[in-house]
């Protein structure tokens, strides 16, 4: 049997696929192919799929509009969710407050003036229950943003959902979960990286067995980016991390093919527009490459890199607000021509606020103008082929191989105890604060303007944005409702509930997620449940580098 060719394959694959309704032209009526380029080129949907995952990308289904959002109560929250999927949201992605990603309850002294101000506080089930009421968990799909306490919060979900008579094998959505990016940049962890990696590994496997349709880890460079790095260290040390997670299931005995396809990826949309599109095209070639010529992935699906995208906090600024908007569609624009499957725009206000409902559903907006308007949808990677986009992707792949070898190189060859052992001797660390304090100096000096921060100032004494404020009665709602919690619960399950789980966590062998889920329905709050885990596995204090 002849060989299949590549443009046969992206053919079949093409015409197999339900394309979406609606016209597939420029406005002028002027016929668009799916794709252009030679016929030797590389095709959307074929490894190395540098050009996209899917052989119709856009053509076939959208991105998903999935929006972040979370401060106050769980039913603040979850008005504004409702509020998203009225406005033609088609994602949730929950944002939660410092104690909660720090593994605090409301109460905890730590905790004081921090509840519900950049995120949304959750203590408990009852608070869960809150955040999704009324919302169909089996038909909308949901993303956590949390990482230490990431498997008591899956615990929390799972347990909520099946309370809601939604089986757990029905829940579809993202658990962040990349506790190695923690240490690398963001710093809410709790537990040392070791034991940390423990609790990643058991919600891989748990997720693996049992919730067919859920991403145990989002493999998160946004955070890494929004730290200081340079595009090419995102993208080597994002990967790198999905590397290493691969090599932690193994671990765990579960093969590649078993992982990989349940891995997703986030990435930052920054404002060099070229250079984050030629990022992304970068990252799903390099993926395709390793999962197949270095682990030994034979499934298809392991080989396609899909990620989620947000544009760059770091970008906007609090003078002149309204301009936020300009920058959050260009790179809204980048995120989308370099092929993601899922987008968050940020909203105009956020560098002064959380975003305030108007805003949020302004920068919702952005992305359907795009989607809708622009038809830049119609053709699958429309810049493939730029002479000048192809020699950045090229130039992309080459740095991160380079940066490769040296975590590889740090650990002996494997990926996993190079990532480990660059937080332990703070190498990730180093690299991203030297390219953070470079960034910062060329905007000090001029080098790099910054519209209405080092250039074009009129307009900066305006000051008539309206923004989203949490005040201290919020903090004393979600006080009286962890009381009430408590007041109400079995004391008694609650006790036999964290200490079978402080019990399995002393035994390596044993998966911690059925523990989890029980301590969560006994009413256990997150505090207790990271605390019982503290007992055996440490806290993490970070020693800085001179």
């Amino acid at each position: 049997m002849a060989t299949e060719s590549a443009q046969e394959r992206w053919r079949r694959l093409f015409h197999a696929a339900p394309i979406r309704p609606g016209k597939f032209d420029t406005m002028s009526g002027i016929p668009l192919a799916p794709v252009y380029g030679p016929s030797d080129a590389e095709f959307p949907g074929v490894y190395p799929y540098t050009r996209g995952v899917h052989s119709s990308m856009y053509r076939t289904k959208l991105w998903t509009m999935r929006m972040f959002a979370g401060f106050g109560t769980a039913t603040d929250t979850n008005k504004r969710f409702r509020e998203i999927i009225r406005s033609g949201g088609t994602g949730l992605s929950t944002a939660f407050d410092m104690p909660t990603l720090l593994g605090l309850d409301s109460d905890d002294p730590m905790s004081l003036g921090e509840v519900g101000r950049c995120g949304v506080a959750i203590d408990s089930l009852a608070d869960v229950r809150d955040l999704f009421a009324g919302i169909d968990l089996s038909t909308i799909t949901t993303s956590m943003t949390i990482n230490s306490p990431a498997a008591v919060m899956l615990a929390l979900f799972v347990a909520q959902a099946e309370e809601s008579g939604v089986a757990r094998e029905r829940l579809g959505g993202t658990l962040q979960n990349d506790i190695l990016k923690e240490y690398q940049a963001q710093k809410e962890f709790v537990f040392p990286p070791r034991q940390s990696m423990r609790l990643v590994r058991d919600t891989i496997a748990f997720t693996a067995a049992e919730m067919p349709k859920w991403n145990s880890i989002s493999v998160s460079g946004y955070h890494i980016r929004e730290a200081g790095s340079t595009a090419a260290e995102e993208l080597a040390f994002t990967l790198a991390n999905g590397f290493a997670y691969v090599e932690l299931a193994r671990q765990a005995g579960l093969g590649v093919d078993a992982v990989a396809p349940r891995l997703s990826f986030f990435f930052n949309a920054h404002i060099d527009f070229f250079e984050e599109i030629a990022k992304y095209r970068a990252a799903r070639r390099i993926w395709a490459k390793w999962m197949r010529e270095h682990y030994g992935a034979t499934d298809e699906r392991s080989w396609q890199l899909r990620f989620h995208t947000q544009t760059a906090g770091v970008s906007l600024t609090a003078q002149q607000p309204e301009i936020n908007i300009a920058r959050t569609a260009i790179e809204a624009l980048a995120g989308v021509l370099g092929g993601t499957q899922s987008l968050h725009t940020n909203s105009m206000d956020e560098a002064l606020a959380l975003p305030s409902e108007k805003a949020a559903r302004i920068a919702l907006r952005t992305q359907q103008i795009i989607a809708h308007e622009t038809n830049v949808t119609n053709v699958a990677d429309p810049l493939g082929g730029s002479w000048f986009v192809e020699e950045l992707t090229d130039e992309m792949e080459r740095e991160a191989e380079v940066i490769f070898a040296q975590i590889a190189k740090m650990g002996e060859g494997s990926m996993l105890e190079g990532c480990v052992r660059g937080i332990e001797e703070n190498w990730f660390q180093g690299r991203i604060a030297d390219s953070a304090y470079a960034l910062e100096r060329s905007f000090n000096s001029g080098e790099r303007v910054i519209v209405g921060v080092n250039a074009f100032l009129e307009g900066n004494d305006e000051d008539d944005m309206a923004t989203l404020r949490i005040t201290n009665e919020d903090e004393r709602k979600q006080l009286s409702r962890l009381e009430k919690v408590r007041h109400d619960r079995d004391g008694e399950r609650v006790t036999l509930a964290l200490e079978r789980l402080g019990r399995e966590a002393s035994d390596p062998d044993l998966n911690l997620m059925p523990a989890l889920i029980d301590a969560a329905k006994a009413y256990a709050t997150v505090g207790e449940m990271m605390t019982a885990l503290v007992g055996v596995f440490g806290r993490h204090v970070e020693v800085p580098s001179l």
